[in-house]
């Protein structure tokens, strides 16, 4: 057990017996009253946002972890099959566990997992930004292009991104793969 003082945005946490991911910690003293801290949470396990109190002197259990890089090899009905580099061992990962980001997972991409001090898997960390192409997307006449208007596009992953009118069929795009946004055209 460890002081709410001492423990950071990005630790991992045993709240109410699961596993949470502290988003975001803030010290507050508001008036005359008690210091507390107010906390927003990832609960690891159904995904879900918390947000709680914690008294200033409160303590709590915090998760040992241990991080390592794989890279994705298929789909397996809903896991995904995950390869260890190093050790050529295969683990199948459950979708759960990666979140909304899974939609942008494409063949051969590195992953780091994050393993609870029991061996489970407590989540699935993507890279920030991915580079996807482009399969399908309306044509853009050429008024189109000069406004600064969006349209749908299917990326090779199968998600649906919003891009910008000038983006045709087969154009390489980055991705964030935490707000599933467009952000730039890769040129190649």
């Amino acid at each position: 057990m460890i002081s709410i003082s001492n423990v950071s945005k990005g630790s991992i946490i045993r709240f109410k017996g699961e596993p949470h991911s502290i988003e975001s910690l803030i010290h507050r003293t508001p008036g005359n009253l008690r210091a507390f801290y107010q906390a927003n949470m990832r609960n690891l396990k159904s995904g879900r946002n918390v947000e709680y109190r914690f008294s200033a002197t409160e303590s709590v259990d915090v998760i040992v972890t241990e991080r390592k890089q794989y890279q994705y090899l298929y789909r397996d009905s809903t896991d995904f099959v995950m390869m260890d580099n190093d050790t050529f061992d295969q683990i199948n990962v459950p979708e759960v566990s990666i979140g909304s980001s899974s939609r942008f997972v494409k063949d051969g991409i590195i992953v780091t997992i994050v393993f609870s001090d029991d061996g489970s898997i407590l989540g699935v960390e993507l890279p920030i930004f991915v580079e996807v192409e482009v399969t399908e997307t309306s044509p853009a006449l050429k008024d189109d292009r000069a406004t600064s208007g969006t349209k749908p596009a299917v990326v090779e992953t199968g998600a649906e991104v919003n891009v910008p009118m000038f983006i045709q069929t087969g154009s390489v795009i980055r991705v964030d793969t935490r707000t599933g946004e467009y952000i730039e055209r890769v040129k190649k």
